[in-house]
């Protein structure tokens, strides 16, 4: 959702500030293709990097926490324990607990790495199919506000881009609400200001730029 929504905000402003310095459809058109492949591209390797970064950084934490867990299990172990306590149990029920599950080391490890580096070991998420998912959602909003432009061209196809990307963004705003149970006017009234404003920013400026070029 959060692509979809980057791809129509960013292309929709895009294609009419470019609309409002010149409605030329031809040059509209390859200006909204660039920008869809760029930002898509962008956001593909930008998710890559950064998973595959946390990815290696988790990995590494997970490594030193093997080697303390094999080296120095009665500190391991007491560390664990202290945790215990914090969250309720008392001490002798938490050094029980804790012996318990030190007594297997990978278990001791998938413990280790919920409660002190906050983190699933099973579920650090696939690079390539984070950047996949970043390229694809990105290119479907992206998509949106440049069809008009791939069968018209002129004022006609500057109102209908922006009404298609300020209506799939509140769309997009509606089916956000649902999901995260907020307020389905509130979430898509932001949209809308966020949406409207960048195409309202994006066009006035293309059409200054575009008039003192002329």
């Amino acid at each position: 959702m959060f692509g979809v929504s980057d791809g129509l905000v960013s292309n929709v402003a895009l294609i009419l500030g470019i609309a409002g310095a010149s409605t030329d459809a031809a040059f509209v058109r390859v200006a909204g293709v660039s920008g869809l492949l760029a930002g898509a591209v962008s956001m593909a390797a930008g998710e890559y990097v950064s998973l595959r970064a946390q990815a290696e950084l988790v990995e590494r934490e997970l490594e030193i926490e093997r080697i303390s867990i094999a080296e120095n299990p009665e500190a391991e172990t007491a560390e664990l324990a202290a945790i215990y306590i914090e969250r309720g149990l008392n001490p002798e029920q938490a050094r029980l607990v804790a012996t318990e599950l030190m007594s297997d080391p990978e278990v001791a490890l998938d413990v280790h790495a919920r409660e002190e580096l906050g983190v699933d070991p099973n579920q650090l998420g696939n690079p390539l199919t984070a950047a996949a998912a970043s390229f694809w959602s990105f290119s479907i909003g992206a998509f949106v506000p440049l069809v008009p432009w791939l069968v018209g061209s002129g004022t006609g196809a500057v109102w209908a881009s922006a009404g298609l990307g300020v209506g799939a963004s509140a769309a997009v705003g509606g089916l956000l609400a649902r999901l995260t149970e907020r307020s389905v006017v509130r979430t898509v009234v932001r949209q809308l200001v966020v949406a409207s404003g960048a195409c309202l920013a994006t066009y006035l400026i293309g059409g200054l730029l575009g008039a003192s070029v002329a």
